[in-house]
């Protein structure tokens, strides 16, 4: 067979893999399917296709793209990528750029840069291109790969450019188009275009849900008990659902409460940490001691003392900063407390007379990682019976009211309106503390409340949010299979595994 007479799925089964084997050799029916469907000229032009986190989408359609360049793709043409954001574009060429590196032949036959990928012998080329609506019309695409569509943002910009995306494709005979992802939230871009694809015989739409085929059951115990509800549905099962939960249920906050005493007493040789979340006219201020101790079921954060001050009524009401300042200041050497982290933003000036009493005050640094932090920290404790709590009316009316809703760098926990968060927001933030503390040395976490962020950008700081990590996940880690997608998931985070190594961020999100 000639060069000319090579399939493109026979040059795809060829490329290798990592760990020095072929494509063809570990590709399950699903892969192959959808494979052969893009590469079938006869057949549709537009291709949906929904996967499960972990199961190779963004290797595939990086050796298929490949694939078609090298055997399909008219000289010079052009072929373009967009992808959720530039670090995912990124790891669509990484992929690429692998498989030309790895497989014997393909070094000399394709010149691969940061942003574009050129066959020498025929100039055809693919693209990275910017998320800019308007500079996407005016291009004749040959292909285009659009990656992670589910999680696009459903703004003006990006409306506009997935329709110079869509009306692109009659310009060019013989063009196609290929969105691969996951699924998302219900109303989003995603959706809308997923729906389409489903009922129009232009479209085919393949929906392969996970768990990946390749994980072992541990990877997806510890999977499914690192993810909400939302998320599984949406990220494993390919399903369309609001990226919004309920924070808890009562049934898991009934297992919390103790119902005596409600304050437990300083105990010699108990380390003791605390949390205050300060708010003044609207917001209720609270303020938690706590420690956190080994039980037979697994390390628990025990909520020892809780305080919360209401503001005053009528317009002027406010919470009394000074009687705050004085309860933090006692019951902090009764507990034997010496040290305050605090928001300068909103807490500056109590803990400046905190300070002058002689206790240690240190600003605590709000970031999207710690936002994501307490508000997954809090539901995981919650669910996996991690957190004792005292029976306090105001402490269950405001945990069952409270949200967890997903931003771009994780999630964070919201208040309806009418309802408070305060105390949901100290427990989660003495917590996440002593999680990160391990149970060291006392002090206080001084938090005071601050608006979180709803919008910033998607890779920063969502790895760190992924703390907890099983044995199984760390054996498969260091040696678990690294074919397409076998790495284990990380919802939200870049598909890195040396960056996700860096920030020992715990579970990884599949190629």
């Amino acid at each position: 067979m000639t060069a000319d007479e090579i399939t493109p799925l026979a040059l795809l089964s060829a490329f290798q893999l990592e760990d020095g084997r072929r494509w063809g050799e570990v590709a399950e029916v699903f892969q192959r399917e959808d494979a052969a469907a893009v590469f079938d000229q006869g057949a549709v032009r537009r291709h949906n296709l929904l996967r499960g986190r972990g199961m190779s989408k963004t290797t595939d359609v990086a050796g298929v793209a490949l694939a078609l360049l090298l055997t399909q793709a008219p000289a010079r043409s052009r072929s373009y990528i967009y992808a959720s954001d530039t670090e995912q574009a990124g790891l669509f060429m990484d992929a690429l750029a692998g498989f030309v590196s790895r497989t014997p032949g393909l070094a000399g036959a394709v010149e691969v840069g940061a942003r574009l990928v050129t066959v020498r012998q025929s100039g055809a080329s693919l693209s990275v291109e910017t998320s800019d609506g308007a500079s996407a019309f005016g291009l004749r695409p040959w292909l285009i790969v659009v990656d992670e569509l589910g999680v696009w943002p459903n703004t003006a910009n990006h409306r506009r450019l997935w329709s110079a995306i869509v009306s692109a494709l009659p310009k060019v005979p013989g063009s196609r188009l290929v969105v691969i992802g996951t699924a998302g939230s219900p109303t989003g871009l995603g959706a809308k275009v997923w729906t389409e694809a489903e009922a129009d015989a232009e479209w085919r739409a393949a929906r392969n849900p996970g768990p990946s085929p390749w994980w072992t059951p541990a990877e997806i115990a510890a999977t499914q008990r690192a993810l909400t509800a939302s998320e599984w549905r949406r990220l494993i099962l390919c399903e369309w659902a609001e990226g919004e939960d309920s924070l808890t249920t009562p049934e898991d906050v009934e297992a919390a409460l103790r119902a005596a005493p409600i304050v437990n007493a300083p105990r010699p040789g108990v380390r003791y940490f605390a949390a205050l979340d300060l708010g003044t006219r609207r917001d209720l201020s609270a303020f938690v001691i706590g420690h956190s101790e080994q039980r037979q079921g697994g390390r628990v954060t025990v909520v020892d003392r809780l305080a919360y001050w209401r503001p005053g009524k009528g317009k002027a009401g406010r919470v009394d900063l000074a009687e705050v300042e004085e309860s933090v200041r006692r019951t902090a050497r009764e507990y034997g407390v010496r040290a305050v982290l605090y928001d300068r933003h909103q807490a500056e000036g109590l803990t400046q007379g905190l300070e002058r009493s002689g206790i240690h005050v240190e600003e605590f640094v709000f970031s999207a990682s710690s936002v994501n932090n307490l508000a997954r920290g809090l539901y995981i404790a919650l669910r996996d019976r991690a957190l004792e709590l005292p029976d306090d009316a105001e402490l269950r009316e405001q945990f069952l009211a409270t949200q967890m809703v997903e931003t771009a760098t994780g999630v964070k926990l919201r208040n309806p309106v009418g309802a408070h968060d305060d105390i949901p927001t100290v427990v989660g933030m003495l917590h996440t503390h002593l999680l990160e503390q391990g149970g060291g040395r006392g002090g206080v976490t001084s938090v005071a409340h601050i608006q979180r962020p709803t919008a910033q950008r998607r890779a920063g700081d969502t790895a760190a949010g992924r703390r907890i990590m099983t044995a199984a996940l760390r054996q498969a880690e260091r040696s678990g299979p690294r074919l397409p997608g076998g790495a284990i998931i990380m919802p939200g985070t870049a598909n890195d595994p040396e960056r996700v190594a860096r920030r020992g961020a715990g579970l990884r999100r599949g190629l």
